[in-house]
């Protein structure tokens, strides 16, 4: 079974580098929302402040590498690199599936970084479809003392497991598991989706039984039926996995109506996030922290100073985004003024 999980997590890793494998037919949603600009924002530039408290930490930008790969060789620098820009950066990571390090410890090195990233917030990552397939508490313990995380990603993917060849496609009584799993947790259970995004209603459910976030994961960047379409040896289920990259809730609805629904838990913004300004307007519409994934892989296949340098750009979008908004800090930026392109009105 590991050769088999190790063999798709590097498939995965060149077919997101080699194919077009984003949404199609839908995006976002942040091109419908811009900021009233501030053609005279009374601040100086350089004393913007970024910096942002979640989960017993301060970043020093409110920004998360998203979760993306470990389980085969090539992950293990893959991680290394991101993670050793989190650490220069002083920003979240969190890292893939860990899955094939729980079935076969000898994959547990392809996620460590705690060695280069003593510092970041970092989190852990399991599939909460896999608590219907044996696993335990335990194991969700074990991964997060494997890479001495402060905090658990359990993701939600129903939509890529149904159109992958080797899918799990029981998923009757999850929810449950979720709670139960919450409740025994040492850290943060935070649960995502890895594409086509969680409403306002699931969310409320999942706080409702102990989950301490939530990220949104929307439709509008990556598509996993895309990539498991290119994956796919049987026709049929090829073209059943290609009639899906449209399918799912925008970043930016998703966001609004899990920050509607709940208020006061800590919600994080991701699916499709490629710039500082789109990171500005996910911020505006209540993200509290706002991550980024599958634009950083080709730069983590290079080096920590690629991907570094492609994520301080972001940063810096952010800041002038900010500057041009008139926010001295992220609290400021969560009051900017923000229109819906159609119509003018306030958001």
């Amino acid at each position: 079974m590991t050769s088999d999980i190790e063999h798709r997590k590097r498939a995965h890793i060149d077919t997101v580098l080699s194919e077009d494998v984003g949404a199609k037919g839908i995006t976002t949603g942040f091109e419908h929302v811009y900021f009233e600009h501030v053609a005279l924002p009374e601040i100086d530039l350089d004393d913007i402040d970024l910096r942002s408290p979640i989960f017993g930490k301060t970043l020093a930008a409110p920004l998360l590498i998203s979760s993306m790969t470990g389980g085969t060789d090539i992950a293990q620098n893959i991680n290394r690199h991101l993670a050793e820009a989190a650490q220069e950066m002083e920003i979240a990571m969190g890292v893939g599936s860990q899955r094939a390090a729980i079935v076969d410890p000898m994959f547990a090195d392809t996620f460590r970084v705690r060695s280069v990233a003593p510092d970041i917030l970092l989190f852990a990552n399991l599939g909460a479809i896999q608590f219907n397939y044996g696993f335990t508490p335990d194991d969700a313990r074990k991964a997060v003392d494997m890479i001495g995380a402060d905090a658990l990603f359990l993701h939600l993917n129903p939509l890529q497991e149904a159109v992958q060849a080797e899918g799990d496609r029981n998923w009757a009584g999850v929810l449950e598991k979720i709670g139960k799993l919450a409740g025994a947790s040492d850290v943060p259970v935070i649960v995502k989706e890895v594409g086509n995004g969680i409403s306002g209603a699931l969310a409320r459910r999942l706080a409702d039984i102990g989950v301490a976030g939530i990220d949104v994961a929307g439709a509008g960047g990556t598509s996993w039926s895309e990539v498991e379409a290119h994956r796919q040896l049987d026709e049929k289920m090829r073209r059943v996995a290609h009639s899906f990259a449209g399918w799912g809730i925008p970043t930016a609805r998703a966001l609004t109506d899990v920050r509607a629904a709940l208020p006061n838990t800590p919600v994080i913004a991701s699916g499709g996030v490629r710039t500082g300004i789109d990171a500005a307007k996910a911020i505006r519409l209540g993200a509290d922290l706002v991550g980024m994934g599958a634009p950083a892989l080709g730069s983590a296949m290079e080096t920590a100073k690629a991907v570094e340098n492609q994520l301080s750009a972001v940063v810096e979008e952010l800041k002038i985004a900010m500057f041009c908004t008139g926010s001295r800090d992220i609290p400021a930026l969560r009051q900017a003024v923000l229109r819906n392109v159609a119509y003018g009105e306030l958001v």
